[in-house]
């Protein structure tokens, strides 16, 4: 693999150890996918900051990272962290979990990193432009930003999205390629996509089906930015989809020359939404995966407004968005029917099982997949009218 002066001097040492250890996780992952060169990326969303899913051992490594004087060169920020980092204790999160919660948020700090943990930060102004070449490592972030918004960026892994952020490139292979961005499926909606959870349902089905494939979908004749983005995250949750086309809706729609077809309609959507759903009263409902807009969390604040809920609400979003939701009035309605706005945190990554949740609500299809396999839980799926309790 060619290096230019730059990146030579980061493998050699030059600028420190931790961009020499950085740019050797870069060129082991380059080698491993043939790449030829490394390019500039101009932000970098890193995994790995929840304690629940990195434990002591990545603790330690960040940790050892700070020692070695690691600094990020672009702009990065992170994940959703395992709580909100002001609300913990009202959560009931575990003391000794957020103790080592905010060890992992203050060594990422440490580092320059910003503290916008989300896993939506296009939300919240980091939108990347069409063909711009990013580092980001989050399932649905990944997607939304190659499918919706034309951004260039492979599925990172934490480590190699923190070394992306420390040397400014990352290895030019996968979907930084404009060969490997052709659809190989084609998915015609004979369904009536409406409804957030239709949505995730969609992308559910989809993703078990296309496994990881690029997927082009024809016959979905409308969609907001909300409804994309469930689509791509309940992909990603269960087939690692990275990039998908929609006809006529994203800014890009290129179909590889004989690909394979199917088809999803009602009877699909209604066999997903009984599969990964019980019919059981939740414990907790959860909206706001990927974290929830200003406009979700105005919708959740009118269908509680002047109800008092029998289980626990937790609507997640990143800490920007959740002053502007403030502002308007929504997280005071959202509280005074019992719920509560959690900041940078998601049900998916906060330790529930540890805190006596069992069955817990969502209309999100990458939170029904995560909520059963990371968190143990019996998931009740469906619209917000329909989970409400």
């Amino acid at each position: 693999m060619e290096l230019v002066l730059r990146e030579q001097k980061m493998l050699d040492g030059e600028d420190g150890e931790a961009a020499r250890q950085s740019m050797e996780i870069l060129m082991a992952l380059g080698k491993i996918y043939g790449a030829d060169k490394m390019i500039p990326v101009t932000s970098a969303q890193i995994s790995g900051v929840s304690y629940k899913t990195i434990g002591d051992a990545g603790l330690e490594y960040l940790q050892e990272m700070v020692k070695a004087g690691a600094k990020v060169r672009i702009p990065a920020f992170l994940n959703p962290a395992g709580m909100d980092r002001a609300q913990w204790k009202e959560m009931k999160v575990p003391e000794g979990f957020a103790r080592k919660q905010i060890e992992i948020l203050d060594a990422y700090s440490a580092m320059g990193i910003s503290m916008t943990c989300t896993c939506a930060p296009y939300q919240v102004g980091i939108r990347p432009k069409l063909g711009e070449h990013i580092a980001w490592s989050e399932s649905s972030a990944v997607a939304f930003a190659n499918s919706v918004l034309g951004a260039r960026t492979n599925r990172e892994g934490g480590p190699s999205a923190l070394a992306a952020a420390i040397c400014g490139v990352t290895p030019n292979y996968g979907l930084h390629l404009e060969e490997n961005r052709l659809a190989e499926f084609v998915v015609d909606v004979e369904a009536d996509l409406k409804s957030y959870s239709d949505f995730g349902a969609a992308g559910y089905f989809v993703g078990e089906t296309t496994k990881g494939k690029n997927v082009a979908f024809a016959g979905i004749k409308s969609a907001t930015e909300t409804g994309l983005k469930g689509l791509g995250a309940a992909m990603a949750a269960s087939g690692s989809n990275a990039l998908f086309y929609v006809k006529g809706i994203t800014p890009e729609y290129r179909v590889k020359d004989g690909t394979e077809k199917i088809t999803i309609g009602e009877k699909e959507l209604a066999a997903t939404r009984e599969k990964i759903g019980v019919k059981e009263k939740p414990q907790l409902i959860t909206v706001g995966c990927p974290h929830a807009s200003l406009e979700e969390i105005a919708r959740v604040a009118k269908l509680v407004e002047g109800r008092k809920l029998s289980c626990q609400l937790w609507v997640c979003t990143a800490k920007k968005t959740k002053a502007e939701a403030a502002a308007g009035g929504f997280v005071a309605a959202i509280e005074a029917a019992g719920g509560r706005v959690v900041a940078d945190t998601c049900m998916v990554v906060c330790p529930l099982e540890e805190m006596g949740y069992k069955v817990t609500g969502c209309n999100s299809g990458k939170a029904a997949k995560y909520l059963g396999s990371l968190c143990r839980q019996r998931v009740v799926f469906g619209d917000l009218e329909e989970i409400l309790c």
